[in-house]
């Protein structure tokens, strides 16, 4: 915890040295992006992304789940599509999953996802994009051609990042 304490107390300058922008310029906020991407911690969007504070507005669960939109009780993770899509009118939404996912390791070993750790996740990131692509506030937006939703994949013993490529039926490299 020591480090973290540290590192935080020191944020501000090495902020300043690299040259970022802490303080958004006026009030709005207006990010590039939303990333929805697993909390598994060797996953980095800024780092990925190489994103400045403010160019991503990321949503994070457990395995990078988007649960199904459900109108009686949003979920706090429909509330953040929502408010990124109407409030925040992203343009772009990734949908980022990864390899060596506990999540997709367990749907494996329940018979629920298809063999084969790579094939898995990526069927996985492309579950949770589907799923997406059906909540109200995304759906007509995708059909005006206002949003765009994109699948990655994050390789994480190798680093690279792969893009679902829908005329090649696979995941290429970015």
């Amino acid at each position: 915890m020591q480090y973290l304490i540290d590192q935080a107390r020191v944020f501000r300058a090495r902020a300043a040295v690299h040259g970022l922008a802490l303080g958004l310029q006026g009030s709005a906020h207006r990010p590039r992006a939303m990333f929805v991407c697993c909390s598994d911690a060797r996953i980095v969007p800024a780092l990925l992304t190489d994103s400045r504070p403010g160019d991503l507005f990321e949503l994070r669960t457990y395995g990078g789940r988007i649960p199904p939109f459900e109108t009686e009780e949003p979920t706090g993770e429909s509330l953040t599509i929502e408010h990124a899509v109407i409030g925040l009118e992203v343009t772009d939404i990734v949908v980022c999953g990864h390899s060596d996912c506990g999540v997709v390791a367990e749907a494996v070993a329940d018979d629920t996802g298809p063999a084969g750790p790579s094939a898995a996740g990526q069927w996985h990131t492309l579950t949770q994009l589907d799923r997406l692509s059906v909540y109200p506030c995304v759906a007509p937006r995708l059909a005006a051609r206002s949003l765009r939703l994109h699948a990655w994949f994050y390789e994480t013993d190798t680093g690279a990042v792969l893009q679902y490529a829908p005329r090649a039926s696979a995941f290429l490299p970015l």
